[in-house]
């Protein structure tokens, strides 16, 4: 009984941890997907250039307007089209920054459904 206790603490310290380190805030140093309610934000490059970012928003059960926006925090942004996405289907798109950002910057997409904000992911850019 005493070796299952130590083993639940253990997993715990971990989980723990785990949650430590997401709550810092994903760095972007290789190509990767990083989601918040029903929006993620994927990336294809590696450190600090950016070239393309695809946004991804999920719908629920009826269909709905759906668009994104893409930014970072150093003034470049971009929109992405407006969609009529029919029931549980996810909508999709891109924007291509094609530039290198400073170390540091926060890459975000906010996604909207209905005209309301459903989800925003960012990642840190960093080498």
């Amino acid at each position: 009984m005493r070796m299952f206790q130590k083993s639940r603490a253990a997993v715990g310290m971990s989980a723990a941890a785990c949650g430590l380190v997401l709550a810092a805030g994903p760095p972007a140093a290789a190509e990767g997907k990083w989601c918040n309610h029903s929006v993620c934000i994927e990336t294809y490059d590696h450190g600090t250039y950016a070239g393309r970012v695809e946004v991804s928003v999920t719908n629920t059960n009826q269909p709905n307007r759906i668009s994104a926006r893409v930014w970072t925090t150093n003034g470049w942004s971009s929109p992405t089209k407006v969609e009529d996405v029919g029931a549980f289907r996810t909508y999709r798109d891109q924007a291509y920054p094609q530039r290198h950002f400073p170390a540091g910057t926060r890459l975000c997409a906010e996604g909207f459904r209905g005209g309301h904000s459903v989800g925003l992911p960012c990642v840190t850019l960093t080498n």
